[in-house]
């Protein structure tokens, strides 16, 4: 059996302020970039099993990029999910990171990057009213 294993591609104006933004602010770690002409055109961030990839390649792009990310809990229930949802934010809070009340049918912390790229995290088990996909202002 073949496992596959994806990496969303965000794009962004600058690699290496985005790379500030998720190392220093989301907590992501980064493996590796492709640099050229003495600076990052292409860079992996990863955080507990979440992983993209940063790149400046497309400029019409840019901002547009979505990325749905559920947090799996043990033991998976509805409350240590939430917990941790609101421990998320906490601490992204803390670092100065703005965190919004969204809704797609149901509940979504989403954060948004400098480049105006979303991660929504999803609530288990809490409906939203609206139906559109949007932040929460």
């Amino acid at each position: 059996m073949t496992d596959w294993f994806a990496r969303p591609v965000l794009h962004v104006n600058d690699v290496e302020a985005s790379l500030r933004f998720y190392v220093n602010r989301l907590g992501f770690t980064s493996p590796w970039r492709y640099d050229e002409d003495g600076r990052a055109h292409v860079a992996q961030v990863d955080r507990q099993g979440c992983a993209l990839i940063l790149a400046d390649t497309w400029p019409e792009k840019i901002g547009k990029g979505l990325m749905f990310i559920s947090l799996n809990v043990e033991p998976a229930t509805p409350e240590g999910t939430i917990a941790a949802l609101d421990a998320l934010r906490a601490e992204l809070e803390a670092k100065g990171v703005p965190v919004k009340e969204g809704s797609w049918g149901y509940r979504l912390l989403v954060v948004g990057d400098p480049d105006g790229n979303q991660l929504f995290f999803n609530y288990p088990n809490e409906t939203a009213s609206g139906k559109t996909v949007r932040a929460e202002t």
